[in-house]
């Protein structure tokens, strides 16, 4: 399993945001695709917490292609944004 989890920077986060609600039903559609999240942060105005879950790294892989596109670019002036592996999971 993959899971990606941090958080971007933006400029304008509702812009940002409203532009990204395609990408987030794509992503939820996309095969291999157990869980995708952008969410304004609670404190800090122009953070938006990333969270994805993927069953393999192909998957992740298949759906990002070549990336966002320019005017999704446009608006993030900063990243902190890693890659987990893990080999098994707990239901809590």
């Amino acid at each position: 399993m993959l899971i990606v989890s941090g958080y971007l920077r933006v400029a304008d986060r509702d812009s940002y945001l409203a532009l990204c609600r395609s990408a987030v039903e794509l992503a939820r559609a996309a095969p291999g695709c157990l869980d995708f999240c952008l969410g304004a942060d609670l404190v800090e105005p122009d953070r938006v917490n990333v969270y994805e879950r993927w069953t393999d790294r192909a998957s992740a892989e298949r759906f990002r292609g070549e990336g966002t596109s320019g005017e999704l670019d446009a608006h993030i002036v900063g990243a902190d944004v890693r890659e987990f592996t893990c080999d098994s999971e707990t239901r809590l």
